[in-house]
């Protein structure tokens, strides 16, 4: 199925639309995310991704208990089969939480914003390579664009590339190890966040032992109540994400991922204040002109689908 025929499909199908709005919440939330993290930069990312897994374990915990999942959250995290991929993307997000917070508060938040405007263009490229997903002219051709948009930024931004790249793999092959496993999105997210807690839990205790090195629990309500609210904006961006992957085509959900790096890229231009590239510039007309003939050709298949 093209990335077109997906857009037509979802017109007919509750699921397909229900993994579009799925996509766009999570991205939206991913968008906003720097507003929620700059107030705990003077905290240490490491320490930061510890609590995030904390306090994502006892979120979705609960949520499993509610929703009556601790039997099937038992079979996956006992089946051989299913272990090894659950491992490696636990070690991928975990990766990716920790380079994106020491980006946003190390003042790269425009360098983040150029991870996740290559990570669509790498889920394409998977999902034509791996997952044998198929796109329409039009649409290689919005992906040409975007892909010349992102190399002229890239070429603009070398001395911090490396964080824009480790951004867009470690997310991009986290996301395509979700599509493939067989496992519900909650369940899939708490057998990974259950994985890494033994070494969040190892390090804290490590990082607590230094007396006033620590910054949880030492007196900032503030502090203290952004940190364990960390379970609640990982989780929930990471549901949704998980599954609308099940739900779309990577290709698809790859190209609908620009609303996130666009809402951090303005929020790094007119809050934070960083510095506009010539560069930038430009990479945004290839990338908005891809993006205009993506929907464009998609919009064209929806009303060729209700007319046929």
């Amino acid at each position: 199925m093209s990335a077109a025929d997906a857009a037509a499909s979802a017109a007919r199908d509750p699921r397909g639309t229900k993994g579009l709005a799925e996509a766009l919440g999570a991205y939206t939330i991913w968008g906003f995310l720097p507003l929620y993290l700059k107030p705990l930069q003077h905290i240490a990312p490491w320490e930061v991704v510890g609590e995030r897994v904390i306090w994502s374990v006892v979120l979705l915990m609960i949520l499993l208990v509610v929703r009556k999942r601790l039997g099937e959250f038992r079979r996956v995290m006992t089946s051989p089969r299913l272990i090894g991929p659950l491992l490696a993307s636990s070690v991928l997000i975990g990766a990716n939480w920790l380079i994106y917070i020491w980006a946003v508060n190390n003042g790269h938040v425009l360098a983040a914003s150029l991870g996740y405007f290559l990570n669509p263009l790498l889920n394409v490229v998977l999902g034509a390579a791996i997952l044998k997903e198929k796109l329409r002219p039009l649409q290689w051709a919005a992906t040409g664009l975007a892909a010349v948009g992102v190399a002229i930024l890239a070429f603009g931004a070398v001395e911090t590339l490396w964080i824009s790249v480790a951004l867009a793999g470690t997310f991009g092959f986290y996301g395509l190890i979700r599509k493939m496993i067989d496992t519900g999105p909650m369940v899939g997210l708490a057998a990974e966040t259950v994985l890494l807690l033994p070494f969040a839990v190892a390090f804290l205790l490590w990082w607590h032992s230094e007396p006033g090195r620590a910054a949880f629990g030492q007196g900032n309500m503030t502090d203290n109540l952004l940190l364990m609210g960390c379970g609640v904006v990982t989780a929930v961006p990471l549901l949704l994400f998980a599954s609308a992957a099940r739900k779309l085509p990577y290709s698809t959900l790859g190209l609908i991922q620009y609303l996130a790096p666009t809402i951090v890229l303005l929020l790094g231009l007119f809050v934070y204040h960083e510095p506009l590239k010539q560069s930038q510039i430009i990479c945004f007309a290839f990338i908005w002109a891809g993006l205009g003939i993506y929907i464009y050709d998609s919009l064209r298949a929806v009303r060729a689908a209700k007319a046929g």
